[in-house]
């Protein structure tokens, strides 16, 4: 009997997919209905590929997710997301058309948008205050030709939540702040696949996640990641010119816990004062780099470290080395090393 109940009770609480009436010609509706007695529904719309236009598309009242993908569109103006049905809006795609131009008013009525996927577009540049006032969480801006960016255009009034943003595949040479303004709450940056030459300032923004991945920097220097201590994830895999880490350019990474270098072959060789400061260091990523061996006191450096990749294809693993005996020298001390997959190897 409990087992009927509460089986009975899951399916209550469960989304109960239906289909809408009137739904816009060339669109395809899908209503979720929760609750007892289906007493709350959401409504789902796809409208990928049904052609360009300049009007708002006539929407349910309660449409949660409008997928605008695939449709030719080159503007967004000010009165095309506008009308009833758009003001519930939780997540808008707007992927895979043309556009160039996003004018400064046409998500301000979006006040409850949470995802907003801009990827696979024409966008050079973002007007300032484009995004003010809206609650977003995740902000896809990939593949489009943006070349200069501010980040205090992620800065909102409206909230505190942290975002997550997506600018990677564009054209960014620069990524500034203005001086005197507090830093914008983001939580996740990937910048990878462009044509960055050196780390930017970030110093203040809470990133736990930052991706620079692909980009022409020869070398890291020292201090370019001050004042991120909330990092815990850092990828700088495959920069073709990678030559160079400079000694404690990780210092204030005290929470850092996955730090990718792999796919760096002119980087062959690391000082091991490039690990000061990485004491919560857990997975270190040098596979296919230039690097064949690390420094012997290196647990010194990272005495958190789990595991290690090197070369082409040897991984290491932290583990407890036990005394042993001698004859001549007596005991010997047990301590921690780090053994690799290739016999006779051991850091």
């Amino acid at each position: 009997m409990a087992i009927l109940l509460c089986v009975s009770l899951s399916l209550i609480l469960l989304p109960q997919v239906g289909s809408v009436r009137n739904c816009h010609p060339g669109c395809r509706c899908e209503v979720e209905n929760y609750g007892l007695f289906d007493s709350f529904s959401l409504t789902k719309v796809y409208c990928s590929g049904v052609g360009p236009s300049s009007a708002p598309i006539p929407i349910p009242l309660d449409t949660s997710f409008l997928d605008l993908s695939s449709n030719s569109i080159y503007t967004i103006t000010d009165s095309m997301l506008t009308g009833p049905g758009y003001t519930t809006l939780v997540s808008l795609d707007l992927s895979r058309n043309y556009i160039s131009e996003v004018h400064p008013n046409a998500l301000s009525r979006l006040r409850y948008l949470e995802t907003l996927d801009l990827s696979q577009n024409s966008l050079e540049d973002l007007t300032d205050g484009v995004f003010t006032g809206l609650p977003l969480t995740e902000l896809d801006l990939s593949s489009n030709k943006i070349q200069e960016l501010r980040l205090d255009i992620f800065s909102t009034k409206a909230h505190g939540k942290p975002i997550s943003v997506d600018l990677s595949n564009n054209l960014l040479a620069a990524v500034s702040r203005r001086p005197h303004t507090g830093p914008p709450n983001i939580k996740s940056l990937t910048l990878a696949g462009n044509l960055l030459r050196t780390v930017p300032d970030l110093r203040g923004i809470p990133l736990r996640y930052l991706n620079l991945d692909g980009n022409p920097i020869s070398s890291i220097e020292k201090d370019v990641f001050v004042d991120l201590k909330d990092l815990v994830h850092l990828s700088l895999s495959g920069l073709p010119t990678l030559t160079a880490i400079q000694p404690q350019s990780f210092k204030d990474l005290q929470n850092l816990q996955v730090l990718d270098l792999s796919n760096n072959p002119k980087l062959d060789s690391l000082n091991p004062e490039i690990f000061t400061g990485l004491i919560a260091l857990q997975e270190l990523n040098l596979s296919k780099s230039g690097v064949m061996s690390l420094p012997d006191n290196i647990l010194s450096y990272v005495p958190s470290i789990r595991s290690l990749s090197l070369g082409k294809n040897i991984q290491c693993w932290k583990t407890q080395k036990q005394g042993q005996f001698h004859r001549q020298i007596g005991q010997t001390k047990s301590g921690e090393v780090l053994t690799c997959d290739v016999s006779d190897i051991s850091l």
